[in-house]
């Protein structure tokens, strides 16, 4: 579904992204993961078309196909027209207009009256708690109901792929868990591909198909949740569950990311 090949992204005179290739394969839920800084939030920015100015594009080399065409040098209203969503991280409602008016919004290059209607009562099946704030201004709703509601607003465009950048960023342990679930069912539901920047390694590994892990601009490794999750050195490093980190051990773990 999603081929990045090779992009190179800057910021000025920094390379942001140094070459990386990864793919999505429909259906499948797949985990960007890495510490902060690596890379990841950049990548999605990438795709979207959301790093340039007029005198620059991005990325400045590489390519980026979605369902088999090309589109890394599309804008961002294009891209969301052939079916990729985008969550970016902080949520980013519209504060001063309802839920319901922040919904709509996301439906913003639709014409079709009943499909967006039909859009909107789905919204509301997954985020029940929406439907009750119907008519409250966004900037007055808890951390985790803005969060559903950037989400929903992402749905109203019907994506084929929806990119989500850090969904559980400042929930509590209970709100992320429901917002995983309410992905896992997103995805099964309604057959949405899921391409997800996750700091909470536990969590994105529970739920992924695939996971991807970035390190200073790079692609380290690539491996199944299960594989990754009984790996030692991912175990130590990433989820934070060895009894020790030792300079000595994250060598080792550098020398042998580097060459995979």
């Amino acid at each position: 579904m999603l081929k990045v090949n090779n992009i190179e992204t800057w910021y000025d005179l920094i390379r942001a992204l140094h070459g990386i290739s990864f793919e999505v394969k429909q259906g499948d839920i797949v985990a960007l993961l890495g510490s902060n800084g690596a890379g990841k939030s950049t990548t999605l920015k990438t795709i979207m078309r959301l790093l340039y100015d007029l005198k620059e594009e991005q990325p400045e080399k590489g390519s980026i196909e979605f369902m088999g065409q090309r589109i890394d040098r599309k804008d961002t209203e294009q891209i969301v027209r052939m079916g990729i969503s985008y969550v970016p991280e902080g949520r980013e409602v519209f504060p001063e207009l309802s839920v319901l008016e922040n919904i709509i919004m996301g439906a913003y290059t639709r014409r079709d009256r009943q499909g967006i209607k039909d859009d909107i009562e789905n919204v509301f099946h997954h985020f029940p708690i929406l439907k009750e704030r119907t008519h409250q201004e966004a900037g007055h709703l808890s951390g985790g109901e803005q969060q559903m509601l950037a989400i929903g607003r992402a749905l109203m465009s019907r994506p084929k792929l929806l990119m989500l950048d850090e969904p559980s960023l400042g929930l509590s342990p209970l709100l992320t868990r429901e917002i995983f679930q309410i992905i896992r069912e997103i995805n099964q539901k309604d057959g949405v591909t899921i391409l997800l920047v996750e700091q909470n390694v536990n969590m994105a590994l529970k739920y992924a198909n695939f996971a991807f892990l970035m390190e200073n601009g790079r692609i380290v490794r690539a491996d199944r949740p299960e594989v990754l999750r009984e790996d030692e050195d991912v175990k130590e490093f990433y989820l934070g569950i060895a009894k020790e980190t030792s300079v000595k051990g994250y060598k080792r773990y550098r020398r042998k990311v580097r060459f995979r």
